[in-house]
């Protein structure tokens, strides 16, 4: 069951917020606290024939109250009167108001500076305070901290209790809670209208992440990240998934602790990996079986586990040489001449193994003469120091490092190092537009849309994952919506 959550400021407009959560949702949440004027609770719960919860949350408990507590009570109080079918109540109101009519209470409780620790003893209190069901609210940054709310939600207890992330995990939460029980979960109607940050839409759950197929049943595969190509993978493999009536679903997911991650993953049933380039952690330390020749390079973006540990794949060298063979017209474009690496990265280290690997004459330079100096070491290949890469003449230009910056500033690299007829592969970004390209039409060069690049990784990575090729119909229907 979805719980939409409306947060209207205005008791004019507050009756078509219901109206257009009561098509997408089981049950309404009404947060009383972001209204500007009080409004008539019992006007609003006819006008639609969904069942309503009614909260009333203070800045404490991460809601937007600007009056007295004493206010709020009294609030609270006249909307019992109303007849909702439930009441949020957190727990120093659930002592002080007593239960009335029909109404069922959810007795809530928030952490919103850390995790929380004692949960059995604040059961209990809610329980004493005549709960129907009990809700916690607490930070959810990474895994780690999710870990105990998912705990909390999935043991068997004898009264329900429902939860919400707060922060970059909640929407992982969500979708945990789903498949392991939770009464309801939470979701915004849209954006702009969410009860905290990050809280997911109705629209991203149903349509992203496909939460109303999500159960017991569903086997997770998880995307390590929380950006604009997570959510696209998620989208585009879900598509892919629902089309072969396969039961897989994308789980968006931040590690926390890195040895711990391992554990819960197995706790989870997850046993595949994809990691979004923008990602800054490292889950090398994860890897137990050694590296093949295939592999792609030391820094993967793939993680599959295998009955000797995990395995680390790296798709992106892969996926660059297929889409500059389209740009090229040639199919021996990355042995082809002098290749400049511009970067310090993991990154930069696999690009420079690769090209070497295939011929090409390879010089790193970056911003940091040490660090390139170092990578270039590893790769066994030329260093560069920065103040003479702009003499280098290379084939191939290769911006290494995810957020280099185009420009003339400090810390960024001038266009001018872009010339005619070289092949520039861009990976300073992610799916957003990038000024290198530009400049590279300028300038007259051929240029590696990194879009494209992250278009191929998806078809690479599917094909690595189950085996099949990636269906043509699902990643555009994925894409369109």
């Amino acid at each position: 069951m979805i719980c939409i959550t409306v947060t209207p400021t205005s008791r004019t407009l507050a009756p078509a917020d219901l109206l257009n959560a009561s098509r997408r949702c089981d049950l309404i949440e009404l947060c009383l606290d972001h209204f500007i004027a009080e409004p008539n609770v019992g006007d609003l719960l006819r006008i639609v024939d969904k069942p309503i919860l009614v909260s009333c949350r203070s800045v404490r408990d991460g809601g937007q109250w600007k009056g007295t507590e004493q206010e709020r009570i009294q609030l609270l109080r006249e909307a019992i009167v109303a007849g909702p079918a439930w009441i949020e109540l957190d727990l120093e109101a659930a002592q002080s108001i007593p239960r009335f009519g029909q109404t069922k209470r959810v007795v809530s409780y928030s952490s919103l500076n850390r995790p929380l620790s004692r949960i059995d003893s604040i059961f209990e209190e809610c329980r004493n305070a005549k709960a129907d069901a009990v809700k916690f609210t607490w930070l959810t940054e990474d895994l780690d901290a999710t870990w105990p709310l998912l705990a909390a939600v999935t043991q068997p207890r004898d009264l329900p209790i429902v939860g919400i992330g707060v922060g970059q995990s909640g929407l992982t939460f969500s979708l945990l809670g789903r498949k392991y029980g939770s009464p309801w979960i939470y979701a915004a109607l849209e954006r702009g209208m969410e009860s905290f940050d990050n809280q997911p839409t109705v629209w991203q759950l149903k349509e992203d992440y496909h939460w109303d197929e999500i159960s017991g049943k569903t086997r997770f595969l998880g995307i390590v990240g929380s950006g604009m190509s997570e959510n696209i993978t998620a989208r585009v493999f879900n598509a892919a998934f629902q089309e072969m009536e396969k039961p897989i679903r994308c789980l968006p997911l931040l590690p926390g602790a890195i040895e711990k991650f391992p554990g819960m993953l197995q706790k989870l049933k997850i046993n595949a990996l994809i990691v979004d380039p923008a990602w800054r952690g490292d889950l090398t330390s994860m890897i137990t079986v050694p590296a093949t020749a295939d592999a792609g390079g030391s820094h993967p973006d793939v993680l599959m586990e295998t009955s000797q540990g995990w395995k680390g794949v790296s798709t992106s060298c892969e996926a660059i040489d297929v889409v500059g063979r389209a740009v090229t017209g040639t199919d021996d474009w990355t042995g082809r001449g002098a290749v400049t690496i511009l970067g310090q990265s993991q990154s930069a280290l696999d690009l420079a193994g690769f090209f070497a690997g295939k011929g090409a004459a390879v010089s790193i330079a970056g911003f940091s003469d040490n660090s390139a100096a170092t990578i270039a070491r590893k790769a066994g290949v030329r260093h560069v120091p920065w103040n003479a890469v702009f003499d280098l003449r290379a084939d191939t230009v290769v911006i290494a490092d995810f957020g280099t910056a185009c420009g003339l500033g400090k810390g960024q690299l001038n266009p001018s190092i872009i010339r005619e007829r070289q092949t520039i592969v861009d990976l300073s970004v992610g799916l957003t537009g990038s000024e290198f390209a530009r400049e590279a039409a300028l300038r007259g060069a051929r240029y590696l849309d990194p879009t494209l690049v992250f278009v191929e990784q998806l078809k690479i990575t599917f094909q690595l994952l189950t085996g099949k090729d990636l269906p043509e119909a699902a990643f555009q229907k994925a894409l369109a919506e």
